[in-house]
């Protein structure tokens, strides 16, 4: 009779490990259940660049283009997405899971007294016990999961525009710099020929020595004025170096039309342009996701039930038979009342951020249209008529110094108001870039040009910290 019991136990075995079987995913499912596609969902995300995912800092001179694929590359600031991804796949995978079947065992009736002693009137009871979810708990997690996934997505979509965005602030940065060093040493060698010329002039008795002093002062000015802007062309490398994950700035220079300016677009319809931003579009999957949650947790107020099947074995009479239960909470007390109100308050919640985000990058892009504005017409300005004037200005003072009509304090007025233009204009030049550049993330756009498949990729993980791992 012991052998008969052994094998309705080992019957009923494979029956509980179908039920886990079943809930294994295919070779060829990528390990969960599938994300679910729509036309207004993230970015498709592709991993692995391969053509940049070196660790060799570049060299050389470095384009526009060359600095976008290394700063969304190799990133430090999207290097965790990888890992964000996994544990995302993971979480999918996890909450499409059955439930676990249970083993229990019985033994009653044993080490009492009488025809009770010992084991000889024992009845042992073994049963295989499976939790069943109702209300399709199952599928409205797993339905959690793939939003919170699809979240995840949105959120590197938003940091790739950052990235982007302040590798292109920083790329034209270390353009304006260099502009400003080449500028400001034109000034150095403009002084320093002044300061011989002077100084012969007052050899020849034909200027104040005060005239010598004036001009030596100012080519000491224009030696320091050199040295800051040394100085902010070396951090601006720095900076720039800094957005692909570099400690050095190993390049050579950077290559680009500073001067080159679009004017600023006048939007029609400013919410519209700022639908594509991922920090507005996210909130509507985050909806989606506080909703899903909220039909999860009225799913919860239904109980779920546990079937059971297994043997008995009397000692006694050396007999043995099968055993059925089902056992149903009786949902008195706790009908997830409390969870599904928090549910309830979640959706509403997230209706509101929805508002504040597009309210807050309505604000943003108003403000960003204006500089851009704002800079785009000074520039215009300054390179079309106030540039021109400036140095038509600074060459009648020095045709005028060397006639001898003006004294030479009258040069270096002209001088210095000729490259306090050009700075003003290189610095109206950079605003306005860097304004287009917060429009382009506001309104969910790339630079023109920039390499879709480099632009939506995700930087992989190293596979020597995913052996380390596992």
């Amino acid at each position: 009779m012991n052998r008969r019991l052994c094998i309705l136990v080992v019957a009923i075995l494979p029956v509980a490990a179908g039920c886990r079987m079943a809930d294994r995913p295919s070779a060829g499912s990528g390990g969960g259940m599938p994300v679910a596609q729509s036309n207004a969902g993230p970015p498709r995300i592709e991993r692995g660049v391969t053509d940049v995912q070196t660790s060799e800092e570049p060299a050389g001179v470095l384009l526009l283009r060359d600095v976008l694929a290394l700063a969304v590359s190799r990133s430090p600031d999207l290097r965790s997405y990888p890992y964000e991804f996994r544990a995302a796949d993971a979480r999918t995978v996890q909450a499409g899971l059955r439930r676990n079947p249970e083993l229990a065992a019985e033994v009653e009736e044993f080490a009492g007294a009488g025809d009770r002693s010992g084991f000889d009137g024992a009845e042992t009871t073994i049963r295989i016990d499976q939790p069943i979810e109702l209300a399709g708990k199952r599928a409205k997690r797993a339905r959690v999961a793939r939003l919170d996934r699809e979240l995840t997505e949105w959120d590197y979509a938003a940091a790739r525009l950052d990235v982007i965005r302040e590798a292109t602030q920083a790329f034209v940065a270390v353009l304006a710099a260099q502009d400003r060093v080449v500028l400001t040493g034109k000034l150095v060698e403009l002084s320093r020929q002044a300061q011989l010329a002077v100084a012969q002039r007052v050899e020849a008795g034909r200027d104040s020595p005060v005239d010598g002093l004036r001009a030596s002062v100012a080519y000491s000015t224009s030696q320091i004025e050199l040295q800051k802007a040394e100085r902010a062309l070396n951090a601006a490398r720095h900076k720039l170096a800094a957005v692909w994950g570099g400690k050095t700035a190993g390049f050579e220079r950077v290559s680009g039309d500073l001067y080159e300016l679009s004017p600023p677009v006048l939007l029609a319809d400013a919410a519209d342009a700022v639908a594509a931003n991922p920090d507005v579009k996210r909130w509507r999957t985050h909806e989606q996701k506080t909703r899903a949650m909220l039909r999860l947790e009225k799913a919860e107020a239904v109980p779920d039930v546990t079937i059971g099947a297994g043997v008995m074995r009397f000692e006694e009479t050396d007999d043995s038979a099968l055993v059925v239960g089902l056992s149903v909470p009786i949902p008195l007390f706790d009908r997830n009342q409390g969870g599904i109100r928090e549910a309830v308050a979640e959706v509403a919640k997230t209706r509101r951020q929805y508002e504040a985000a597009e309210i807050q990058t309505l604000a943003a892009l108003s403000e960003a249209v204006n500089t851009m504005s704002a800079a785009y017409e000074e520039a215009t300005i300054l390179r079309g008529d106030v540039l021109p004037k400036a140095q038509q200005a600074f060459d009648a003072a020095q045709e005028g110094y060397r006639q001898g009509k003006f004294d030479y304090l009258y040069v270096l007025d002209a001088q210095r108001t000729l490259f306090e233009t050009q700075a003003d204009y290189v610095n109206a030049v950079d605003a306005c870039h860097r304004a287009q550049a917060d429009i382009r993330r506001l309104i969910g756009a790339v630079p023109a040009g920039m390499d879709d498949d480099v632009s939506t990729a995700v930087p992989d993980t190293p596979s020597g910290e995913v052996s380390n791992e596992q």
